[in-house]
């Protein structure tokens, strides 16, 4: 059960919220600011560094990479090459293969890992939760019955049962591209 707010001097006025305090994203954050955008900078390296940045799958336009700080098991984001915040802004090419590879990560994800559902979607803008909100990325994440449970509402700490390593060799080595038959046979 949440604690009573009491308001400090200078803190703010209470609004009758519990507050679920990540401080250990601030580093990450903070990051983004110092190198530029980690995206950016995973989009130009070298494929033969896709093992060491996580990315599951490049295409002409948009790559999938695995979350570094994921909700659940598999969470990866898919996003365009090029450093675009707003959805309007894409082009119809870099629109039809977000789409495409999003579609693409599902199937993935069904083959290897059997979610019963999944949240996909787009955090447009800081205030719309946003913590790289410069550079667009669509989440996919996978869910599962339970996947909220005990440890994560009370005790306060997400399990993940595999190495994001592992996670996305898995991935990776299922993917098959847009248009290759994969997405088509499911």
């Amino acid at each position: 059960m949440p604690q009573e707010w009491v308001p400090q001097e200078g803190v703010g006025t209470p609004d009758g919220f519990a507050r679920l305090w990540t401080p250990h994203r601030l580093a990450y954050i903070k990051s983004t600011t110092d190198t530029g955008c980690p995206f950016c900078r995973i989009g130009r390296a070298e494929p033969s560094a896709d093992a060491d940045n996580l990315v599951v799958a490049r295409g002409d336009a948009v790559f999938a990479l695995l979350n570094l700080h994921p909700y659940n098991p598999g969470h990866l984001m898919v996003l365009p090459y090029r450093h675009v915040a707003d959805l309007e802004d894409l082009t119809d090419p870099e629109s039809a293969e977000l789409m495409a590879f999003t579609r693409q990560a599902v199937v993935t994800m069904k083959r290897v890992a059997a979610p019963h559902a999944f949240n996909v979607g787009l955090n447009l803008g800081h205030v719309a939760g946003g913590s790289l909100a410069e550079h667009l990325h669509q989440h996919v994440v996978p869910r599962w019955g339970g996947d909220a449970n005990f440890i994560a509402v009370v005790g306060q700490t997400k399990v993940i049962p595999q190495l994001l390593a592992e996670t996305r060799a898995q991935l990776a080595g299922a993917w098959e591209p847009p248009g290759h038959g994969g997405a088509d046979r499911d």
